[in-house]
């Protein structure tokens, strides 16, 4: 009985082998159609040079913010964009609107009125906090305006640095050769450059 298995466990290896040497023959064929495809494709990746694209991605995000990274198609920063300038937009209207309510509080005391919310609070720290929440509101309206512009930078330099060109045609890559007589490390580097 094992005589019979090791007679199939033989057979079925060498008819592998057998097929795995015959698609090597028709790979070696294909790796050079490959590799003529390879060149063709590698001339129709390479995109013209816009000089304007820069400045049309930074325009768009000036007129819609994130319209610039959508026109450089980096899609993930949109949300980013607009969660910027939503808190910065959220944190200004939030401050206005205790900078107004506790202004009105006041000029309601310089009135006479005293029929106000906050009972217990003095008029010197009724005038310290509208001057704390009018500091607020122009600090998040100064960042806000920080976000806005760089909306736009980050769409300019994302479209000036899609154009620079990356190929496979000059590469860099270290070598570690060991030597034939000590088995000691030979350590270099080559620049290679493929026309």
């Amino acid at each position: 009985m094992k005589i019979k298995c090791c007679y199939i466990i033989f057979l079925v290896f060498f008819s592998i082998q057998n097929t795995f040497s015959q698609e090597n023959e028709e790979l070696k064929v294909t790796t050079e159609e490959v590799a003529v495809k390879k060149k063709k494709k590698r001339k129709k990746k390479v995109r013209p040079y816009e000089p304007l694209a820069p400045a049309r991605a930074a325009f768009y995000s000036a007129v819609v913010p994130g319209l610039g990274q959508v026109y450089t198609k980096k899609y993930w920063k949109v949300p980013i964009v607009y969660a910027a300038i939503g808190t910065g937009i959220y944190f200004y209207i939030d401050n206005n609107n205790n900078y107004n309510r506790f202004r009105d509080i006041f000029k309601r005391r310089l009135a006479g009125f005293t029929d106000d919310e906050f009972p217990n609070v003095t008029d010197d720290q009724l005038i310290s906090l509208q001057e704390r929440f009018r500091r607020d509101q122009e600090l998040s309206l100064l960042l806000t305006v920080a976000a806005y512009l760089l909306n736009i930078v980050d769409a300019n330099v994302t479209a000036h640095l899609q154009q620079y060109n990356v190929t496979d045609d000059l590469s860099f890559k270290p070598k570690i050769n060991f030597n034939e007589f000590d088995v000691s490390p030979n350590f270099g580097v080559s620049l290679n450059y493929s026309f």
